[in-house]
This record gives structure tokens, sequence and C-alpha cells, in this order.
């Protein structure tokens, strides 16, 4: 008798929600931060707060979304190529004003993954030495601006590419530079 009421204490102390379950600072960083920007514009555009609408604007707004945010999108499955779909699990919560962390608690369970994705560093194009990053992160800098590179087969033509595009897409960086 007493190994069976230890056994269902035991079984209730584990389905009560614990600290453990919530995410610590900068966990799920991704998550938060895409849901969090998603929950604020279907606020200011005034979207009906049901679960279709709210996967309807989802879809939207993943189709538009680039790099680590797009790769969210796919684990939730709100892309054309995602192999799981687990979209409810977000616009639900959401049609009920639930806490963007607490929705983000729930997809860690379902999928941790999803709280793997962290931002890629930013790099300061006001004070970086292009010359010193790798290939990899200029071609980083192109892709986050929506531009690529053809025909750029050394170093030197990416650094020239990002160099024209610099005053456009970042035109504060290209102010600061001494080098221009």
């Amino acid at each position: 008798m007493l190994v069976l009421s230890g056994l269902s204490l035991a079984l209730v102390l584990s389905l009560l929600p614990g600290e453990a379950d919530a995410l610590k600072d900068g966990e799920c960083e991704v998550c938060v931060s895409f849901l969090g920007k998603f929950y604020q514009s279907l606020l200011d555009n005034e979207v009906k707060l049901n679960s279709a609408d709210i996967e309807t604007a989802l879809f939207k707004t993943c189709k538009e979304a680039r790099g680590k945010e797009n790769r969210f999108c796919y684990y939730i499955g709100a892309t054309s190529d995602a192999a799981t779909k687990i979209v409810n699990e977000v616009s639900k919560p959401l049609s009920y004003h639930a806490p963007v962390d607490k929705i983000c608690e729930r997809l860690k369970k379902k999928d941790m993954q999803i709280c793997e994705l962290k931002y890629d560093k930013q790099v300061d194009l006001s004070t970086v030495d292009l010359k010193k990053l790798k290939v990899k992160d200029l071609k980083k800098i192109l892709e986050e601006w929506g531009e690529s590179c053809k025909g750029c087969a050394e170093k030197s033509d990416f650094i020239r590419k990002i160099t024209e595009l610099m005053p456009k897409y970042a035109p504060t960086a290209a102010k600061a530079r001494t080098d221009l």
C-alpha cells in the first residue's frame, strides 16, 4: 500500500507544471521574438483573433520570413515544404491571447529543435574590416539584404559588392566607414 501511494504521488508530481518547464533567459529566442512580432502585427492590422484567420496570417508571414525565422516556420509546418504541421499549437493559444513564452514552452515539448534556434550575431558594418571576414560571412550579409553576387569568384568580389550596396541597405554604416 505504501509503495502504491508513493507511485501515485510521483505520478501527480510529474504531471504538475514545474520550474523545469519554464523557459530560461535567452532560450527559444527565435520563437519568442517571431511570435511576439507576429502577435503584435495581428493586433496592429486588426485581424480577427480566431484560429483560421491567425493561421492564414501566419502562412502569409512565413512566406516572407528569412533565415532563422523561416526555419522556425518550417518546424511548425507553416511553409509549403514542411513535413509536420503543428500550426494549430500556435494559432489556438494566440486566439485566446496566451503569452508568447508559454506558447514556446509548449512548442519546445513538441519539438526541441524549435528552442535550439538562435539568431546569428549581427556584424557591425560601420567598424568591421570586411577583408578579415570569411567569404561565408560576406555571403550571409548579402543574403540578409536579399542580394546575391553573380559571377563573384574571389573574396574581393564579395567585398566590392557589399561596399556598393551598403549605402542602400546600411546607410548609417556606409557614412561611418572611412575606407569607402
